[in-house]
């Protein structure tokens, strides 16, 4: 069986149409059942021992000089703007303090082990003039790949908000991934698609937001102390937002019952939990309005066959929804993410 621990200093979010048929609210439907995968599946690793050898035709990267490149955009910048084939950027162990951007499509940054290859940097929304330029990397080509990595933004838990990951493209795929950070860790503007397989995600406000498409399947998201995990700002015509499956919401240095799983950065925010196991810094009213209660008649929050001491169902806001079975077993990852071009993340190189 696959044990989940809390790594370094890291969750999940969906969302659904409001025009589900038959959906009752949070409080008068508590759903046990649960859809047949579960969090602890055979398909999951741990990323303190998440380790990749170099692929064949990588790119590599190190900082003591046995690569082609010691500098990672370096790397990225020896790929031309028009590339059309999957390039393997192999990232040595090492932190690398750089502020990396990303504007070729079919790029993949891999490092040699999860927790050994650190992507850093400081930038803050105070000293970058933004929330979008404090972003320690920042990616804007499609078909974006990363695997066995860390990305973190160390400007530290007083600094505000402070990036460590952008990402306004399409096509996404994250594969024992780190996002290390505290206020904005992760940033999902755009419409695109993303997909997290077995990723961790730390934070404390807000540390997941925007208004992408993503699935985070079998994840563990970390607050570091009081706040918000999501902030999703889903379009109204956006019929999923931030999905979250067979993941865990764990905590470190957080009272209890001190985190709300998300607030609605814009009216249509859309985030789903399923068979999510939440700990117990868990808010038992589950959601927060961002002080605007007309808020409560648009966003889209539901949850199913939640778990763990933080999914208190009976506590939950009126205006959030809990799934029946059926309503529940149509959210797989390729329905949430197929769009118009069928892409389905599992089936990718």
């Amino acid at each position: 069986m696959k044990t989940w621990t809390v790594l370094g200093t890291t969750a999940i979010v969906t969302a659904l149409s409001l025009s589900m048929v038959g959906t009752t609210s949070a409080d008068t439907n508590h759903i046990s059942s649960a859809p047949t995968n579960s969090l602890t599946s055979s398909s999951a690793t741990e990323l303190a021992t998440a380790t990749a050898s170099i692929p064949s035709g990588a790119i590599v990267v190190d900082l003591k000089g046995s690569g082609q490149y010691k500098s990672v955009q370096a790397a990225i910048n020896s790929i031309p703007a028009n590339n059309t084939q999957q390039k393997i950027i192999y990232i040595k162990n090492g932190t690398y303090t750089e502020k990396l951007t990303i504007t070729q499509p079919h790029i993949t940054l891999q490092g040699e082990s999860a927790t050994g290859t650190i992507l850093s940097y400081n930038a803050t929304n105070a000293s970058s003039g933004s929330t979008t330029n404090s972003a320690s990397t920042t990616v804007k080509g499609d078909y974006f790949q990363a695997k066995t990595i860390t990305f973190r933004n160390n400007a530290g838990m007083n600094a505000g908000q402070a990036v460590a990951f952008y990402n306004n493209a399409d096509k996404a795929i994250y594969t024992d991934v780190r996002f290390l950070g505290y206020q904005d860790t992760l940033y999902t503007p755009g419409t695109g698609r993303q997909y997290f397989k077995n990723c961790y995600i730390e934070g404390t406000v807000d540390f997941i937001f925007g208004s992408a498409t993503a699935v985070f399947d079998q994840c563990q998201i970390h607050s570091l102390g009081a706040g918000y995990i999501t902030a999703a700002s889903t379009g109204a015509d956006t019929k999923y937002g931030y999905v979250f499956l067979n993941s865990r919401l764990t905590s470190s240095g957080t009272a209890n019952q001190s985190v709300y799983l998300g607030r609605p950065w814009r009216p249509y925010s859309a985030v789903t939990y399923i068979n999510t196991d939440m700990g117990a810094h868990i808010q038992p009213t589950g959601w927060d309005n961002w002080r605007d209660p007309a808020n409560e008649s648009t966003a889209r929050y539901y949850e199913y066959a939640s778990k763990g001491a933080g999914a208190n169902n009976n506590a939950r806001v009126k205006w959030a929804k809990f799934l029946n079975d059926d309503q529940a077993k149509v959210i797989t990852i390729q329905s949430v993410l197929a769009g118009n071009d069928q892409w389905n993340p599992t089936q990718a190189n």
